[in-house]
């Protein structure tokens, strides 16, 4: 597929201050792909320089084919931004908010209230669409806020930190959403909480200290494939089972009555293959699935080797 963004080699400072340190990577069109970084890391800044409203101190970005500083106009067209604690006006009324929204985007005339109904509808706002933005609930207000992202159909859609002091409910409202949205578009979603990225993206980024530590954390974490199984019988012979079983590299004890933690070499074992291996040897498999990669292991590791190193002087 092609590549909707493309930045190279970007660079951001403040007087003496480095924020931003020889940042690249690509992103294909239909990624939903995550920046994770602890807060100050500097990914709020990568947003607003891909977002054409701050300008890099150096290096390159490409949206959709079009550089930002050779055309920030056309660049902005193909981008839905929403920042962190996006600033909406409390005394407009929704409808009233995103038609204007729709026409500071150059949203023809003759096709503003289709493209404002299809934003409403995409974020479920029909019930809101006629009461001041300044009565509704944060997770709503969070809604209009991407509705406005979306009201010009772009290719791109930027979120920064879009579950932020949402509570619980929000939470799952918006991580649902992002994954919707995900469908039709490219999304790129920063955060500071692990778990909320690895809910939505399909590739994470790390970012520390303005550095980018890895474009693929998933691919970091890779390697052997675990699963987790509750097995029937004694332990040292459903141990001594497992480890007979081909493409098995290791097996161990968890936490927890007939759990058991198994690591299989990539591409030589599927779950449907080990499932058949164990019942096969007269065993009762109550329980298969799947590992997730140990995301916060590759977190604390890279961050711990970034700590190490050196930054180049401003």
């Amino acid at each position: 597929m092609a590549d909707c963004v493309v930045v190279d080699q970007l660079v951001k400072r403040y007087s003496r201050r480095l924020a931003v340190s020889d940042v690249s990577f690509t992103i294909e069109e239909g990624e939903v792909v995550g920046l994770l970084g602890p807060n100050g890391s500097g990914k709020s800044t990568i947003l607003r320089m891909l977002a054409g409203y701050l300008p890099p101190s150096a290096g390159s970005i490409c949206i959709d084919g079009i550089g930002v500083a050779a055309d920030s106009l056309a660049a902005r067209a193909r981008i839905g931004y929403v920042p962190e604690d996006a600033p909406l006006y409390d005394g407009m009324r929704v409808s009233e908010f995103l038609h204007f929204m729709a026409a500071i985007k150059g949203v023809a005339r003759h096709t503003m209230r289709g493209a404002v109904a299809s934003a409403a509808e995409q974020l479920d706002l029909g019930p809101v669409l006629g009461m001041p933005i300044g009565k509704l609930s944060r997770g709503y207000r969070q809604r209009v806020a991407i509705a406005q992202a979306l009201v010009n159909d772009p290719p791109l859609l930027i979120l920064d930190e879009p579950t932020n002091a949402l509570d619980a409910y929000q939470v799952i409202a918006v991580r649902a959403l992002v994954r919707s949205l995900a469908r039709r578009r490219t999304v790129l979603v920063a955060s500071h909480v692990l778990t909320e990225i690895e809910r939505v993206a399909s590739r994470i980024m790390i970012l520390v200290d303005g550095r980018l530590l890895t474009t693929d954390a998933m691919r970091e974490a890779g390697g052997a494939i675990r699963f987790r199984l509750r097995v029937g019988g004694p332990q040292p012979v459903v141990l001594a089972a497992l480890q007979e079983i081909p493409g098995i590299l290791r097996a161990a004890p968890a936490e927890g009555t007939e759990n058991y933690l198994v690591e299989a070499a990539p591409g030589r074992l599927t779950g449907a293959d080990l499932a058949r291996a164990i019942v096969g040897k007269g065993f009762a498999l109550s329980e298969l699935a799947e590992a997730k990669p140990d995301l916060e292991r590759v977190f604390l590791d890279l961050t711990r080797q970034a700590s190490t190193t050196p930054v180049a002087a401003a």
